[in-house]
């Protein structure tokens, strides 16, 4: 129980990687706000999941694009459970377009929730924890959901690709001015991950095909991501800041060398 008695937000946690974030923290002892803009029933069936491992569940509905809808979820945490000691932004967006037949309105809300989304939580978050630094109390920590997409450019995703990059550096710049305050900022990157949300992008059928053509034979877990987040909210690994962690099968190596070809076929 690593993080007995703390008070989590996530955002995005109505399913997937955030869900699975929410629960893996409860397990390890965390009280856990649940944020989500879309699928109530699902993010209260999270709530609910948080419930069964006796901890206490606050349910946050809003849209992290909107700095005034962050900040109110942020005083909501604060309110009811009196500190923020850990926060995960995961909430993200994508449409997958060539870039010169895009539609823009869905360009732009790809980078307002993948990129000004994780700023609003990492800034809102962030002030309250220096706030509660100010009184002596025990300094907090940041998790950002980012992508090898910040590193690998994707094809038909560039405002998803943008998004990402972007927040590595800002968590990374965090990481650096917060340094002196002890709050710690770190992102996660996970790989091809068997989530809800990739359905929007492929079929069932495509999922099963393509997981045993990966490195690792499968696609990963939100779960496993999961565990990965708790690993760096752990308060026994202070001395990780500005730190990415890749848990990815192996996806952004050079796999498709193993097939004796030269080049990705």
């Amino acid at each position: 129980m690593q993080l007995d008695g703390k008070i989590a937000l996530v955002t995005g946690a109505s399913r997937g990687i955030g869900r699975a974030a929410a629960v893996a923290l409860a397990q390890s002892g965390a009280h856990v706000a649940i944020n989500y803009r879309s699928h109530p029933e699902e993010a209260a069936a999270a709530a609910a999941e948080v419930h069964r491992h006796g901890r206490e569940a606050l349910l946050l509905p809003g849209d992290v694009a909107d700095y005034g809808a962050v900040e109110a979820m942020v005083t909501k945490v604060v309110e009811r459970f009196g500190r923020l000691d850990v926060a995960v932004s995961n909430a993200a967006y994508s449409d997958r377009e060539l870039f010169h037949e895009a539609d823009l309105a869905g360009f732009r809300r790809t980078i307002d929730v993948t990129m000004w989304g994780a700023f609003h939580l990492l800034r809102c978050s962030v002030r309250q924890m220096l706030r509660q630094a100010a009184t002596g109390d025990a300094p907090g920590t940041v998790v950002i959901v980012s992508s090898p997409h910040a590193f690998v450019a994707v094809p038909r995703s560039m405002a998803y690709n943008m998004a990402k990059a972007a927040i590595d550096q800002m968590a990374r710049t965090a990481a650096i001015e917060l340094a002196p305050h002890r709050i710690r900022i770190n992102t996660v990157h996970p790989g091809w991950i068997d989530t809800p949300g990739e359905r929007k992008f492929a079929s069932e059928d495509q999922i099963a095909r393509a997981g045993p053509k990966l490195p690792w034979g499968r696609l990963g877990t939100a779960e496993e991501i999961a565990r990965g987040i708790v690993f760096l909210c752990d308060p026994k690994n202070d001395y990780m800041t500005g730190s990415s962690l890749l848990i990815d099968g192996g996806i952004t190596l050079p796999w498709w060398a193993n097939r004796g070809s030269a080049v990705p076929e």
